[in-house]
């Protein structure tokens, strides 16, 4: 996946810099003016792109330590310090019957595969063979699992990702709309095939990562994960324990990862 969106950055850039707006710059007038200005936004977006990207891949999302154990603070539940990190006590995927009798009624987890205990809300991944704290999701388009380290460069992933898709598919659509009319288009049919795929693929991208920063936004603002929020009881009726309130719950998340 890293492959296909690397190269659909590049079938992008040609499209839009080399093949149409570049051109753009010798023209004057009015073209010089938009090509200017699309440029810079463009390449500013395409940065961010990249480097949020990077750092979502090579980042390490927060392996559960070896040995991991709760102090004595955390039994206690007044002076936790993963609190800050939201690893509070949840019930979500906790293994009672494994976990030392010391800690059931922390509802502390066993990891089966790790064979070791994991704070809660961290989850094994089975691609990444570990446990992950808040852990998210195993994302393919990273290579990566989504967890409390790089959960941060992920949603700004997608808010830059998004932002750069919906531009270059305006950018694109005067031409994409002259193949449909059989209007002229002063392209060669390579240039020309490669706009059309570069606004097919950028417009697909536009809305479905689009649609997933929205939920995840949804999902901040609750202080859940994506796996809780699928692994929750709708039909409980319960207030979410880690729900510190809209703001509270996006601060805390803007301060780790």
């Amino acid at each position: 996946m890293i492959v296909f969106f690397l190269g659909l950055v590049g079938v992008t850039y040609y499209a839009a810099v080399v093949a149409y707006y570049g051109p753009h710059l010798f023209r004057g007038g009015f073209d010089t003016l938009i090509a200017v200005a699309f440029l810079f936004l463009f390449h500013l977006l395409l940065v961010m792109v990249l480097w949020t990207y990077a750092t979502v891949v090579l980042t390490d999302p927060g392996g559960v330590p070896l040995n991991w154990r709760p102090l004595r603070e955390e039994e206690k539940g007044d002076a936790d310090p993963l609190v800050g990190l939201g690893y509070g006590i949840a019930k979500i995927g906790t293994n009672q019957s494994a976990v030392p009798g010391d800690f059931k009624n922390l509802d502390i987890g066993f990891c089966l595969k790790c064979n070791r205990l994991k704070p809660p809300r961290a989850h094994h991944c089975s691609i990444c063979n570990r446990c992950i704290l808040k852990m998210d999701h195993h994302c393919g388009w990273v290579a990566n699992c989504v967890g409390a380290l790089n959960y941060k460069s992920f949603l700004l992933f997608l808010f830059y990702t998004s932002l750069a898709a919906i531009l270059v598919c305006l950018a694109l659509l005067r031409v994409f709309m002259e193949i449909f009319n059989d209007d002229e288009v002063d392209l060669t049919p390579g240039k020309l095939a490669a706009t059309f795929i570069a606004f097919v693929l950028n417009l697909a991208f536009a809305v479905s990562v689009l649609g997933f920063l929205i939920m995840h936004i949804t999902l901040v603002g609750a202080n859940r994960t994506t796996i809780e929020f699928q692994a929750k009881d709708k039909k409980t009726g319960l207030t979410w324990r880690y729900d510190l309130g809209w703001k509270k719950n996006y601060e805390q998340r803007r301060s780790c990862g």
